[in-house]
């Protein structure tokens, strides 16, 4: 009896803190990327498949969705030149007034023919055929050259490219305003040792050093989850962080900002305490592994990198 009077007490445990993923970010997608917040970042070795989408940013949501992963913005429609041909309307729609003149125009010495009440007098006389055929070779020529003049006009409106996109713009895919960079050594040195600082920051409940590390958004984010645990009589503590492995996804720069993603793998211990140290979550004797994809931010020649998001792979 005694174990089934423990069975609603742990069950509301389970209900309030869930499963071990009490870390910085909480297990969640959160930040800002940029341009690319709601783009997927591109797979590594480490991160083979997508990453998942945003469940919280500042950058506003792009709408429609695509593909069915909430956040993950739609592509734009395929441009002449990028992989799918231009699209063209049919005959009718181009040129409306042009065609509604020449079928009615046809199509009354068509039915005046067949009446035998044609073009030139019906069928009757030894030369309405070839008067009928002659009118219309006219009628076709002068269609011709209004439609010729009405394309070079439009064709010299565009600046004569009739593929409609100029040399040199950008392909289907990727986000306006940012440009490739290469980063150092010192770079991914700096990466490593903000995941590490951080995760100790977050374990001793350090707002102030978490601030010094992290973009305003994620400092909110982050206090936000201890204030959460603490209004339970709850605590994180991730200890014994060890990095395994990274892999840079992309790095890029818009404007003066410069953005790189990079996917992290790195075992830690786990747990959650209440206000007495007892564990109520996670093991303190198990290490877990992590892979997670962290961007980072800084501005040119003005600063150390910081964290902007966090996102989970797969």
């Amino acid at each position: 009896m005694r174990n089934f009077r423990l069975l609603p007490l742990a069950f509301a445990v389970f209900c309030l803190f869930g499963t071990a993923d009490a870390r910085p970010g909480g297990g969640s997608s959160i930040g800002s990327r940029g341009s690319h917040t709601w783009s997927a970042p591109p797979r590594t070795s480490i991160t083979p498949g997508w990453a998942r989408p945003m469940d919280q940013s500042a950058t506003p949501r792009p709408s429609p969705n695509y593909g069915g992963a909430p956040g993950y913005a739609a592509p734009a429609r395929p441009m002449p030149g990028y992989g799918a041909p231009a699209y063209r309307p049919s005959y009718p729609v181009r040129h409306p007034f042009l065609s509604g003149f020449a079928g009615g125009f046809l199509g009354a010495g068509l039915f005046g023919l067949l009446s035998g009440h044609g073009m030139m007098g019906g069928m009757t006389g030894g030369t309405s055929f070839f008067g009928f055929l002659f009118q219309v070779l006219i009628i076709g020529g002068l269609i011709a050259f209004v439609l010729r003049m009405f394309g070079n006009r439009r064709q010299s409106q565009m600046g004569g490219s009739s593929a409609g996109m100029p040399t040199g713009a950008p392909a289907f895919g990727n986000s306006g305003g940012s440009t490739p960079v290469t980063l150092t050594n010192d770079d991914y040195t700096s990466f490593q040792r903000l995941l590490l600082d951080i995760q100790a920051a977050w374990s001793a409940q350090n707002m102030r050093a978490l601030a010094s590390m992290a973009t305003p958004e994620m400092t909110g984010y982050f206090n936000a989850q201890l204030s959460e645990l603490a209004s339970r009589g709850a605590r994180n503590i991730v200890s014994n962080v060890r990095f395994q492995r990274g892999d840079l996804s992309e790095a890029w720069r818009e404007g003066n900002m410069t953005y790189a993603t990079v996917a992290m793998r790195y075992t830690m211990t786990d747990v959650t305490t209440d206000s007495m140290g007892n564990v109520i979550d996670g093991s303190s004797t198990e290490a877990v592994t992590v892979t997670e994809l962290w961007t980072f931010v800084r501005a040119d020649g003005r600063g150390n990198w910081i964290l902007s998001a966090i996102q989970q792979a797969g």
